[in-house]
């Protein structure tokens, strides 16, 4: 496996403790009728300053490739970190992202052996194998240190924020992205309630790494 240096990188900035917030909400996906949410847990929500650069330091991560999945199947990074994808098979994948914020392909590899990739703008990232095409990940990259993965009931918590001026952020795979201006402290402390809307979602096959069809179907090639 390909040794990872560990890099952390801080931000200095002065905020006022003091008067910091916890945030605390519940997550909602609105569905088709009859279907209830099974996989709450992968949403992401974060909060960006409005002006100004706060991030929480760099620190590699990984989602390994077992059983012919992502695991875990959503990560979350702060901008300038970078994962390394471990292959726990004993066959080949390769491992690209041709529609975030940045292209990667970290080309055919097999069991045992690990590439990285760091993430350097912040956005969502479709993470996809070459080979197997029902391997689905997704990396979202963050310049923020205040991020909160909800529970599978959709409650969520975002501890110690300054006051300030910020823009709160809530994605998952199926209801997309929820953007809206929140503004610190909150008079209030009704929790927030966060609604994403799936009901005309529809799954579609990606593309590989060429922008074709994958050529296989039932059985996958190795």
């Amino acid at each position: 496996m390909a040794s990872l240096i560990t890099s952390v990188a801080y931000c200095i900035i002065a905020p006022d403790l003091a008067n910091a917030q916890t945030l605390s909400g519940q997550l909602t996906i609105l569905e088709k009728d009859g279907v209830r949410t099974p996989d709450l847990a992968n949403a992401v929500i974060w909060i960006d300053p409005v002006a100004g650069t706060a991030l929480a330091p760099r620190a590699n991560s990984q989602i390994a490739m077992e059983g012919k999945q992502f695991v875990p199947h959503v990560a979350v990074v702060t901008v300038g970190s970078s994962i390394s994808y471990p292959n726990h098979d004993p066959f080949r994948h390769n491992v690209f992202s041709k529609s975030g914020p940045m292209e990667f392909d970290l080309g055919l590899y097999g069991r045992n052996d690990a590439k990285p990739f760091q993430f350097e703008r912040a956005g969502v990232y479709p993470i996809f194998c070459n080979i197997h095409a029902r391997m689905v990940a997704y990396v979202i990259a963050v310049a923020s240190p205040w991020t909160a993965r909800p529970g599978a009931d959709g409650r969520f918590e975002l501890p110690v924020i300054p006051p300030g001026n910020y823009t709160l952020r809530v994605w998952h795979e199926r209801g997309g992205v929820l953007t809206r201006p929140l503004t610190l402290p909150i008079a209030t402390a009704t929790p927030l309630q966060l609604h994403l809307d799936a009901r005309t979602y529809q799954f579609a096959q990606h593309t590989n790494k060429f922008g074709g069809t994958y050529t296989t179907t039932g059985s996958e090639r190795y």
